[in-house]
């Protein structure tokens, strides 16, 4: 069993602004306060605004641009384009991550530039202020193939297992578990949205009961989430890959 809840009272944040201090202040005013194996779920939004990572809202198309690896689709809509983007954190989504919701007036706020470097932070300074053993996810809100909606995920975490591998386990009929791997750290985000909320004005959530995945900060981080290209078998939208295989098609001699 593990339960989820909400922290209170975290003030609106801006540039500069020393937000595990912040953040530990709230939890300190907590009635349960922090314990060992808990785990820290952030809303990125956040760790965006107090790193500075805003810019004007009229700058929003520059900014995706200057945000994007490698453009996977683009689908024009009645006010504009969504284009879907590997960006510099090497995730897939909208618009690079690049957001307008809950931000002030006239910006847009670019995703971390590094989530587990700022999950690595912000994990250390909560141990070390709480003597507790705790994680960090940083989390963000992604739409995902095959599926309508949207739902938090991990882009970011420290101090805490994002896979729980089960290969070489068996499962209750006893049958070998070869390709088991839950994105424990995905799962974490999901729920903690719950107690979150999109327009609650609470950004930081924690986890209490699944210790067993708190680690050290040597683990690999979200990135461990990030499917490498090589694997990656839906790399292009459907347009563009058959854009891209007739322009092939037309250029190759035997064809």
């Amino acid at each position: 069993m593990f339960s989820a809840w909400a922290v209170a009272d975290i003030p609106e944040i801006v540039a500069g602004v020393d937000l595990a201090a912040v953040i530990g202040d709230a939890i300190s005013h907590t009635e349960e306060g922090l314990a060992d194996g808990d785990i820290l779920s952030i809303t990125s939004k956040i760790v965006s605004k107090a790193e500075g990572r805003s810019v004007a809202a009229e700058d929003r198309e520059d900014a995706i641009t200057a945000e994007t690896v490698r453009i996977v689709a683009t689908r024009e809509y009645p006010g504009g384009v969504t284009r879907i983007v590997e960006n510099r954190q090497g995730l897939v989504l909208a618009a690079a991550g690049v957001d307008s919701s809950n931000t002030p007036d006239g910006t847009v706020l670019l995703l971390p530039l590094d989530p587990d470097a700022s999950a690595r932070s912000l994990c250390s300074a909560i141990r070390t202020r709480f003597g507790v053993r705790v994680g960090v996810i940083i989390t963000d809100t992604l739409g995902r193939a095959w599926r309508e909606g949207q739902t938090d995920v991990a882009i970011g975490a420290a101090g805490v297992r994002v896979i729980d591998d089960l290969r070489g386990s068996t499962d209750a009929g006893g049958r070998a578990l070869n390709v088991t791997l839950p994105a424990v750290g995905d799962e974490i985000a999901g729920a903690t949205d719950l107690v979150k909320g999109k327009a609650a004005g609470l950004p930081v959530a924690i986890v209490r009961g699944l210790g067993h995945l708190v680690s050290s900060l040597d683990e690999p981080g979200a990135v461990a989430l990030v499917r490498p290209a090589a694997q990656d078998m839906f790399r292009l939208g459907s347009d563009e890959a058959y854009a891209r295989g007739f322009a092939a098609g037309r250029t190759d001699p035997s064809s």
